[in-house]
């Protein structure tokens, strides 16, 4: 192995692991031996591995283990008590408790919000894993469940809710599954598992 003088600018200071990359690929264009190419072709996945394996994302996530749920949780509630807390939740849902369209549609899109949250926003790489009956990814079901079954549970135990007006009780729980949901889909993906 050869010895190999580094120098380094202060300009230089912020490169990053796209400087490498296209480092990597210059040197791809000008080398002339084909084994001297697959060589450095094989040093760009390397350094995509390592770049991936160095941060929390960038990792390709399957399955929903307990960890997975525990963290759902934790998301949901950590978004989920301020709601409980605050009036606002029972304003909203006085409003959409006599407007089961809009109530359908608040709930429509929380769980549109989840899908694109976990799925399309690109904050992990999420595969689908074994679905429930072929059809329900398991940790958008298990995101919704959560959220929705701590949602109930919080305003219930704090006696936000009276579920002996059902349709307003209902209508606060579906206000409080919004930000719950968010909560638990971020809660699940960041820590990158």
């Amino acid at each position: 192995m050869s010895d190999v003088e580094v120098n380094v600018d202060e300009e230089e200071d912020d490169a990053d692991m796209g400087d490498l990359f296209d480092e990597l690929q210059e040197l791809e264009d000008i080398v002339e031996d084909e084994d001297a190419r697959e060589q450095v072709r094989e040093t760009m996945r390397v350094a995509m591995l390592a770049s991936a394996a160095a941060s929390p994302f960038g990792r390709v996530i399957r399955g929903f283990d307990r960890g997975d749920l525990a963290e759902a949780l934790l998301g949901s509630l950590l978004f989920g008590i301020p709601m409980a807390v605050e009036g606002g939740t029972q304003e909203v849902g006085t409003f959409l408790a006599p407007r089961p369209l809009f109530l359908g549609g608040t709930f429509a899109f929380t769980v549109v919000l989840s899908i694109g949250i976990i799925y399309v926003a690109d904050i992990q790489d999420v595969r689908v894993h074994r679905p429930i009956l072929g059809i329900f990814p398991r940790r958008l079901v298990a995101i919704l469940s959560v959220s929705a079954l701590m949602s109930a549970l919080l305003l219930t135990a704090w006696g936000r809710v009276d579920w002996a007006s059902p349709m307003l009780a209902l209508a606060n729980v579906v206000v409080a599954f919004v930000p719950m949901s968010i909560g638990a889909a971020l809660g699940d993906l960041l820590p990158g598992s």
